[in-house]
């Protein structure tokens, strides 16, 4: 089954950002030119999806007014406002399930950038998640995961960082109560149960969570 349905995680206070994001969201700083969070939304309406949610919190309206409704960007977007305090990747996405309603659905952090294609494969029928993994950058040298024939793992000879893109079947929340969660322990819980696959993608992405970086990634597409 294809992927037709996105959240974009955009409610990060990006603290390490500041001070740009003191008034300015974190998806919003532009990256060669456009915002961060356009060059995924752009990305998802060029593979098809068409109904995007995303989350906000920390100066919510300045995404709301920027992206609007998201026909500008060829997409229809759902607004789902965490108030003052974000509730975590877990609890956003138990937020805003609804409108997954069954099927595979597409998670990204709407800071990283990347030349991966999105949405990536959703998970196998008997599987409820399926993540991108990339080469462990300097900034987190342990790496998230191991990967053995395709099956994620708590460790492994080699591991890698969790990129901040994944999609996911509805199951994977089923029952989990609105609040702040935190997303590893519903994914180490899967993962036991060997419901977890994964991918290494070694093409271009970067954690775009400091200043320093931001200008790296400017400089490297300028």
């Amino acid at each position: 089954m294809s992927v037709r349905r996105a959240l974009v995680l955009a409610a990060g206070r990006g603290e390490r950002m500041r001070p740009l994001t003191d008034r300015v969201p974190k998806p919003l700083l532009p990256v060669a030119g456009r915002p961060l969070i356009v060059w995924h939304l752009a990305k998802l309406a060029a593979a098809g999806v068409r109904e995007v949610a995303i989350n906000t919190s920390w100066l919510g309206a300045s995404l709301r007014e920027a992206l609007g409704d998201g026909a500008g960007h060829g997409i229809a977007i759902r607004w789902y406002d965490e108030g003052p305090v974000p509730l975590e990747t877990a609890g956003g996405i138990v937020n805003a399930l609804g409108v997954f309603g069954d099927e595979p659905f597409l998670v990204v952090n709407g800071d990283v950038w990347t030349e991966l294609a999105l949405p990536p494969a959703a998970p196998a029928p008997d599987r409820l998640a399926h993540l991108v993994l990339v080469p462990n950058p300097l900034q987190h040298p342990r790496g998230d995961f191991g990967l053995e024939c395709g099956e994620l793992r708590q460790e492994g000879a080699v591991r890698f960082t969790f990129s901040g893109i994944a999609t996911y079947r509805p199951a994977l929340f089923a029952g989990l109560l609105p609040g702040r969660r935190a997303l590893k322990p519903v994914l180490d819980r899967a993962l036991a149960a060997g419901l977890v696959t994964g991918e290494v993608y070694r093409g271009r992405w970067t954690d775009v969570g400091t200043p320093e970086r931001l200008a790296e990634l400017n400089a490297a597409l300028a």
